[in-house]
């Protein structure tokens, strides 16, 4: 039991430590920038009800993994972070004006460093993987890049700019 709080413990100090980091580059884009969002008592609110809603959703996941029932028990930690949040979301209108307080970019900032922290732990295996995975994602980033151009245009388009 006491392993399985620590590790309790451990997420929600990485979330914790993520939350710090959001409000940090909020707080930073506002010297840089003085009209973009402000930090608030509604931001900090914004920025606890995200913890609480990644905590839940972690809950859930860890005790749907003692199920037998196969999909629940595979189901992703993100998955249940998102349902969590939407019913949230739709149940209380204070969440989503809470979490509008706290600037998007903000929150990409620490997402992506993660991201890219938890690719570089990887580099071994992605160096066992083929040669030929480089081209699938050079043809990946590709098409995505000229499919969104290609979207953004018949947008433009659409909108007689």
């Amino acid at each position: 039991m006491e392993k399985g709080l620590n590790q309790y413990v451990k997420y929600a100090l990485v979330l914790l430590l993520s939350v710090a980091l959001i409000l940090f580059t909020q707080e930073f884009k506002l010297l840089k920038n003085p009209d973009s969002t402000p930090v608030n008592a509604m931001t900090i609110a914004g920025l606890a009800s995200l913890w609480l809603f990644s905590m839940i959703g972690i809950g859930i996941s860890k005790l749907l993994e003692k199920t037998n029932i196969r999909v629940l028990k595979n189901f992703p930690i993100l998955g249940w972070v998102s349902i969590t949040s939407l019913i949230m979301c739709l149940v209380f209108d204070f969440f989503i004006t809470a979490i509008s307080a706290v600037d998007f970019l903000s929150i990409t900032t620490p997402i992506l460093t993660f991201a890219g922290i938890s690719v570089a732990d990887r580099l071994v295996d992605l160096r066992k993987t083929s040669w030929k995975i480089a081209i699938v994602a050079v043809f990946v980033f590709i098409g995505t890049y000229a499919a969104s151009a290609l979207l953004a245009q018949f947008g433009l388009m659409i909108a007689g700019k």
